[in-house]
């Protein structure tokens, strides 16, 4: 099967966290890339993600500046939209 990669990016305005990714991390702009496989035997071309990543800064116990961590692309929808309630709920950080 082909495989294809989209890279994408997101931006945090405030520090967030991921479901099943341990810590939180910094505000800032994070490369997402998606993988998709194509899925033969249909009549027209289609495609199935197999594969959503984020790379995040590395821990200093780990001695690694970057990590690039699967992520499933629900928790990561989550994370932005918590992002985005925080920035327009009244008192929230702007």
């Amino acid at each position: 099967m082909m495989e294809t990669a989209k890279h994408r990016s997101v931006t945090f305005a405030h520090p967030f966290s991921l479901v099943g990714v341990e810590g939180i991390y910094p505000p800032g702009t994070y490369e997402i890339s998606d993988t998709s496989e194509q899925i033969e035997g249909l009549s027209f071309v289609a495609h199935r993600r197999t594969m959503t990543t984020i790379e995040l800064p590395g821990t200093n116990a780990a001695l690694i500046s970057r990590q690039v961590v699967e992520v499933h692309p629900d928790d990561l929808a989550t994370a932005l939209a918590r992002d985005e309630a925080v920035a327009t709920t009244p008192g929230g950080a702007s």
